[in-house]
């Protein structure tokens, strides 16, 4: 193989690697779908396996090839930019498998307002409008169970948005205040 066909197959190795990441990682962020967690492991430890195979022949070429030395050095170096970004998408899908991204709408016919998110991780939201929407993540510290309380015409409500979450089981929900949802957990 010639010089020029490993600086190619460096290059397109790099973005293929770089692109197919992004787009499971963009789709894992969009839908916290467990499934997409297990695409990604394996898809980190095929590409990681075929880029180490890559740089390797990249980088023993580069031995051999005393003229295009820089060039393939580069091309490695460019390789292994791929690693702080893998890095960093672990590091926030960690994150987010211990986190509930809950969208609140407020589905009553009044203005709430002091809305307190209960368990877990305590938030708080100060005013909801009538149809309006906040979204709020809430981090997982154990086993917990996710509740509200909030102020409707000047008396206190309590609602209850999750029985039981615990660590690794974060998820992206929608939660209508005062009217109908699908019981998840």
């Amino acid at each position: 193989m010639t010089t020029e066909r490993y600086l190619k197959l460096g290059r397109q190795t790099v973005l293929v690697s770089f692109l197919l990441g992004t787009g499971i990682f963009g789709l894992y962020f969009l839908t916290s779908s467990f499934e997409l967690l297990f695409v990604g492991y394996g898809f980190i430890a095929l590409t990681g396996l075929i880029n180490i195979g890559v740089l390797i022949s990249i980088l023993v070429r580069a031995t051999k090839d005393e003229n295009n030395k820089s060039k393939l050095n580069w091309t490695a170096g460019l390789m292994l930019l791929n690693l702080p970004v893998m890095l960093f998408y672990c590091w926030v899908a960690i994150i987010l498998i211990n986190t509930m991204r809950i969208t609140f709408t407020n589905s009553t016919q009044t203005i709430l307002t002091d809305i307190n998110i209960l368990g877990c991780e305590p938030e708080h939201i100060d005013k909801l409008d009538v149809g309006q929407s906040k979204t709020v993540w809430v981090g997982i510290t154990g086993d917990c169970t996710i509740d509200i309380d909030y102020l409707t015409n000047g008396q206190r409500t309590g609602e209850n948005v999750a029985g039981y979450v615990t660590n690794s089981m974060g998820q992206k929900m929608k939660y209508n205040i005062g009217g109908q949802n699908e019981v998840l957990f």
